[in-house]
């Protein structure tokens, strides 16, 4: 297995992450097909079209290779069709959410890295191919973003984003290596929200 062609999987297995998170806040505020397919679209490739644009990789994955868009809307589409099943969907949202940011941040910092960005640009635009999606997401279904909260959503993703630049930089960014990061950040996010772990905030 290529890096590239495990790059692409790994790239895929967040779209389709990210549009069912999309998809479960739309389904949440009671959108139609449409607007869960669209919600879902977004989530996905918001911040992967946003990393493209930066690194002018032109035009962005989101529009040049149709497996992005298909898999964005087939996976939102599953979550229209099959939320009755869904139990306790806040918490399938919130599960999705920090899966889909380390998957994103991962990917998006390795693009950049293969892109020639320098350390601190390849760092700053993983964290924003992490946290793009779920900042439209939740301002297309009313919700005051993740990222300008207490919660240390942007943290995680810069974290996960130097993590992946000084494992590149060190020679050992194998397949492995990279799931464990991702597989970390998703549980650093979730137990920051259990334990309401928060960046501090400005006393009035």
């Amino acid at each position: 297995m290529t890096a590239s062609y495990t790059l692409l999987v790994a790239d895929l297995i967040g779209v389709a992450v990210f549009a069912a998170s999309g998809a479960s806040a739309a389904v949440a505020k009671r959108l139609d097909l449409f607007g869960v397919a669209f919600v879902g679209f977004v989530a996905a490739l918001g911040g992967g079209i946003l990393r493209d644009l930066v690194i002018d990789a032109v035009p962005p994955l989101a529009f040049a290779d149709w497996r992005y868009a298909v898999t964005a809307v087939l996976a939102s589409m599953a979550v229209f069709w099959l939320h009755p099943q869904l139990n306790r969907l806040r918490r399938t949202v919130l599960l999705l959410d920090a899966a889909g940011l380390g998957l994103f941040t991962v990917t998006g910092t390795l693009k950049a890295i293969d892109a020639g960005m320098p350390a601190v640009g390849a760092c700053l635009i993983g964290m924003l191919t992490g946290i793009g999606g779920g900042l439209a997401r939740d301002l297309l279904t009313g919700e005051i973003p993740a990222v300008l909260q207490r919660d240390i959503y942007a943290v995680v993703a810069l974290g996960g984003a130097v993590t992946v630049t000084v494992l590149s930089r060190l020679g050992v960014a194998d397949p492995v290596t990279l799931a464990l990061v991702a597989a970390v950040m998703m549980t650093v996010r979730m137990l920051a929200l259990y334990r309401r772990w928060s960046a501090p905030v400005a006393v009035p």
